[in-house]
């Protein structure tokens, strides 16, 4: 990229045909050509580069998406951006590309519930057998490896209890034993850390949340490097897994502001952080505490954070954290991320899913705020009221 990254994302796919700052949407079943000659050209050209947006039916995509999937590519750094409908839907392409009956994969302890659910009890009946590893101990990654091991997934920081892990060391490790790796960056987003570039083999995204930013629009994308383009590329185009050019329209909109969008949730985050931090009876889950080990694997591969955060709050009544977390007025209540909004989540099992090392004592419960673009001071006011219900 010529260009900083803020700066490409304002520049970046202006339509000077249609004279437009935006691309317009493409919508089409049928791709419509001039004669059987033409389609053949077209057919032979996807052959021979099949990132070069060369398509003889729409659910490959329209000039929509491609414009989607050349922007991720220069953003995440990679070799190429598959989209898909739905974050998860990318989580699944990735793992459906790479690995087959008879396989075996490792992934983090604090993955996403529903990649959790895929992994460890629907892959099963596939005969594709999961475990999973301690992000805080890494010898329980390396000690379950078998010659059988096709994908360790790592996501990172991990879902709603926010570990960071040594990513370098995950990445030696697969290399040693010639495994490919997955990493969910929904939360870093290639803003502030780029796996590819620093040896992964795919990338994900929901670009529902920060991509889209405005809470409207669902999507998901698995960038990825030389390596395993073939096989995505195979699989993506069996499974239909593709996102629709609207979809794609509205998040390309959406990533002119990301780096604007994403500077102030950071700076909103650090302002609520730091009000929070006071408080003896809460741990908060995010990058803050200098010294701490999460704080230590945060700053050695992330340029920022987000604004996605947990709590750990020390309450023997677990009435009164359910009542802190009803009391709050700017907080919306629901699940997804990474619109403008602020959001809450009173984290319970349901959210967090089953987990081998993460074991909360009966007197400790998860909150999960996301911070969004309000005046900081307003949110700090608003959690203020809502602490007194903490008993």
């Amino acid at each position: 990229m010529s260009s900083s990254f803020k700066t490409f994302l304002k520049h970046t796919a202006k339509d000077f045909h249609n004279q437009s700052v935006n691309p317009p949407v493409v919508r089409a079943s049928t791709i419509i050509f001039k004669s059987m000659k033409d389609i053949r050209k077209t057919q032979d050209k996807a052959e021979k580069n099949p990132t070069g947006g060369h398509y003889d039916y729409a659910r490959q995509g329209t000039s929509t998406t491609y414009i989607l999937q050349k922007i991720l590519t220069k953003l995440e750094e990679s070799h190429h951006v598959f989209t898909t409908p739905t974050g998860f839907g990318a989580v699944f392409l990735a793992i459906f590309s790479v690995t087959r009956p008879g396989d075996e994969i490792i992934a983090a302890d604090p993955v996403y519930s529903p990649t959790r659910i895929l992994t460890e009890n629907f892959l099963k009946d596939f005969n594709i057998k999961t475990t999973f590893y301690n992000p805080h101990d890494l010898k329980t990654l390396e000690k379950n490896i078998t010659k059988k091991t096709k994908l360790i997934f790592v996501e990172n920081p991990g879902s709603n209890s926010f570990d960071f892990q040594d990513l370098g060391k995950i990445i030696s490790i697969a290399k040693k034993y010639k495994i490919l790796t997955a990493m969910d960056n929904t939360w870093g987003t290639p803003y502030f850390l780029k796996p590819i570039k620093i040896g992964f083999d795919m990338s994900i995204v929901s670009a529902t949340k920060y991509y889209s930013g405005h809470s409207d629009v669902m999507g998901g994308s698995l960038a990825v490097n030389k390596k395993v383009f073939s096989k995505v590329h195979a699989a993506e185009r069996i499974t239909g897994l593709r996102l629709g050019p609207d979809d794609a329209y509205l998040i390309t909109r959406g990533l002119r502001t990301l780096d604007v969008r994403l500077d102030r949730h950071r700076e909103n985050a650090k302002k609520v952080a730091k009000f929070l931090s006071k408080f003896k009876n809460i741990k908060l889950l995010y990058p803050y505490k200098k010294g701490s080990y999460n704080f230590k694997m945060w700053k050695k591969y992330y340029s920022g954070a987000s604004g996605l955060m947990g709590l750990k709050i020390k309450c023997q009544n677990i009435n009164s954290v359910r009542k802190f977390v009803n009391s709050l007025k700017l907080f919306g209540y629901g699940y997804s991320w990474g619109g403008f909004e602020s959001l809450v989540l009173h984290q319970e099992y349901r959210e967090t899913g089953s987990r081998k090392f993460l074991k909360l004592p009966k007197d400790e419960h998860l909150v999960r705020l996301h911070i969004g673009l309000e005046d900081p001071s307003d949110l700090i006011t608003d959690i203020k009221q809502a602490l007194k219900h903490l008993k």
